[in-house]
């Protein structure tokens, strides 16, 4: 079959991060194969029952053929197309072979096919569509026009593919940069967590490199362009998602290759069981009888049933709890991996800085530190401003009012609260030229906390340093049974794929157990590293949350994206979905796969026993046709009940050992 049966995540989106209109989405009935997929499901259900109830056969025959027409027409039409093209597929003879069962009474069994065939067409046209539309969607990413500045100092507005390489252009605060370059003149901070991933915006000044689609700050900068805006980073990133897309064809190509064979064996013998006989003198009907039965035997229901439901079961038991995996082939291929590479911010840590330290000096309490930081931070949008304010809440400390505030980027901000002028920033902007024995030891605590992989802030009042503050990305609670989990289950320790600092990275990783840490990555580093693996024969699975992301989980043999905070094309990229943010479920996921597996190779085994058992009696023997129909759905049957044995509580507690 042509079809790759696929989950899509229609019923998990999410919504735009930091607002904004939503992204372009296909709607599922908004494609044809789906409609029609969804008219002959029904059709097939109000036939069924009527048909079990001893209902007349004109009650539940014109629905039964409704449903043959609607879910068999398109297939059977691509069919004949491929026939055209001299190549034969398997689903025109699934086709070919429900009307078959329908000519010699087994309505039923024929409409299960085209149902069957129908709705795994219909997911996988869901899920290509998805895919261009997220693919299209990172280009919103970008801003669609840019201030150009003249030599004289004018402005004017134009389209970002009207820049060249050399022009200047003007970046106001709260804006989207719109091209990639450098910084010419200016200070303020940078949100590039869509191609970096860095958690906390990044301060940028005179000689910095600034990214296109990356959010200014508070501040104004000007910016040199320096490459063309097809070759920005956010448009590699696209490609990088495309391409490593179409790296999975060969699979594809191989299925086909398969199908082709299968086709032309099944329709030969088929024709071989109907003519063979005539030729020695046989009558018509037994000739035509025994190839129906034949065709009705030796079609891949049991085999189609052998490998679909346990994968299925393990995908619904998965979404029970949390994980999303978006196809049978990719709850396959879960079960292959044997090497993890894992993001660090919004992977193994929560995303959201927090204070984790609070350092206060001479006869300032640490309560009354944090207050004093969270007034002054209060007005402030910085996310380390907000982190001070939560800190200060969750301790249940009041904050008094803040007057005078002002921000400097990159360095800080001021405000007078209760009479005090207050400053809060980095220390080495702060503490410059300062030499007193309390700016010395604030000046130790900062380094220290940095060499802890902590983002260390200073706060002084009227001039004098009274504290310092850690602010960290805190780790996930189950980082570190997580990634021992992995290394049990691959044989290898993850690694560790970031785009923050090598230092927070080394701290991060030591804590959970990595070895393997690869830091200060853009995305195509990423990419480069899964690729590596890949060429040395590993079978990589990637777990990511954005769009920095997005590439190398396209890229890897399996991507799996945290669904909380995840971007919006690293959600769609991936082939699983961690919804509820847990990441225990990636190793559980994996052991659910791997018991799926071995449930397909045992059913494999059952259906292809009995189909080869049926096809040899009715051509050495005289099967019955009755007794070839109840061999063939016995088989289904047993098949199905086997695979539907994931479905339980116990198989996820299982794999979640």
């Amino acid at each position: 079959m042509t079809s790759t049966l696929t989950q899509p995540s229609a019923e998990l989106a999410v919504p735009p991060r930091g607002g904004g209109a939503p992204r372009r989405r296909t709607r599922v009935l908004a494609l044809p194969e789906a409609r029609w997929a969804l008219a002959a499901t029904v059709l097939f259900l109000l036939a069924l029952p009527l048909q079990l109830t001893g209902a007349p056969a004109w009650a539940w025959g014109p629905l039964y053929a409704l449903s043959y027409a609607t879910g068999g027409w398109e297939p059977g039409w691509e069919g004949l197309k491929a026939l055209r093209e001299k190549t034969l597929n398997v689903d025109l003879l699934m086709v070919v072979a429900a009307l078959g069962a329908a000519a010699i009474g087994q309505v039923m069994d024929g409409a299960l096919l085209i149902v069957i065939f129908a709705t795994s067409g219909a997911l996988e046209a869901l899920a290509t569509a998805r895919t261009a539309d997220s693919v299209r969607g990172l280009l919103d990413l970008a801003p669609a026009t840019a201030t150009r500045m003249g030599t004289d100092g004018s402005e004017e507005t134009v389209t970002v593919e009207d820049l060249s390489v050399g022009d200047t252009i003007l970046v106001r605060p709260g804006e989207r940069i719109g091209a990639d370059g450098r910084v010419l003149d200016g200070a303020s901070d940078v949100d590039q967590a869509t191609i970096t991933g860095e958690p906390l915006p990044v301060a940028k000044e005179k000689g910095d490199e600034v990214f296109a689609g990356t959010l200014n700050g508070t501040g104004a900068l000007r910016v040199r362009v320096e490459r063309d805006t097809s070759d920005t980073v956010i448009a590699r990133i696209v490609r990088m998602v495309e391409e490593a897309s179409e790296t999975k064809a060969p699979t594809q190509l191989f299925i086909e290759k398969v199908e082709q064979r299968y086709s032309l064996g099944m329709v030969a013998a088929t024709l071989a069981v109907f003519l063979v006989p005539l030729a020695f003198g046989a009558a018509l009907t037994g000739s035509l009888l025994r190839a129906m039965t034949f065709m009705i035997v030796a079609s891949p229901c049991a085999v189609v049933l052998a490998t679909m439901p346990p994968l299925l079961s393990a995908i619904a038991n998965a979404g029970r709890h949390g994980v999303l995996v978006k196809s049978a082939v990719v709850m396959e291929r879960l079960g292959q991996i044997d090497a993890v590479a894992l993001d660090k911010t919004g992977t193994l840590t929560e995303g959201t800085p927090r204070v984790t330290d609070v350092r206060a000096l001479g006869g300032t309490g640490p309560d009354e530190l944090l207050v004093l930081a969270a007034a002054a931070e209060r007005p402030s949008e910085h996310p380390l401003g907000r982190a001070l304010v939560d800190a200060a809440h969750e301790r249940g400390l009041a904050l008094p009012v803040a007057e005078h505030f002002d921000s400097t980027p990159g360095v800080g901000v001021t405000a007078t609260v209760d009479g005090r002028v207050v400053a809060v920033g980095a220390p080495a902007r702060l503490l410059l030229g300062a030499t007193d024995a309390d700016s010395a030891r604030a000046a130790v605590l900062a380094a220290g906390l940095e060499d802890g992989g902590r983002t260390a802030v200073l706060v002084s009042v009227d001039g004098a340093p009274v504290g310092v503050l850690g602010i960290a990305d805190r780790l996930r609670p189950d980082a570190a049974a997580t990634v021992a989990s992995l290394t049990s289950l691959t044989g290898a320790a993850p690694s560790l794929l970031t785009g923050d600092n090598p230092r927070a990275a080394a701290r991060l990783a030591a804590e959970v157990g990595i070895e393997d840490v690869r830091a200060g990555l853009l995305p195509q580093h990423k990419v480069g590293a899964v690729r590596e693996w890949e060429d040395a024969g590993r079978k990589v699975m990637v777990v990511g949350d954005g769009v920095n992301d997005a590439p190398a989980l396209a890229a890897a043999h399996t991507g799996v994206a945290m669904g909380r905070a995840g971007s919006d094309l690293a959600l769609e990229t991936a082939d699983a979905v961690i919804v509820r943010d847990e990441l225990a479920a990636v190793p559980a996921v994996i052991a659910l796969s791997r018991r799926a597996r071995k449930l397909v190779v045992q059913n494999l085994v059952v259906a292809g026993v009995f189909i080869a058992g049926l096809v040899i009696w009715d051509l050495v023997g005289n099967l019955p046709l009755p007794l070839g129909v109840a061999g063939h759905e016995g088989s289904t049957v047993i098949v199905g009940l086997n695979g539907l044995r994931l479905l339980r509580e116990a198989a996820w507690q299982r794999a979640a050992r």
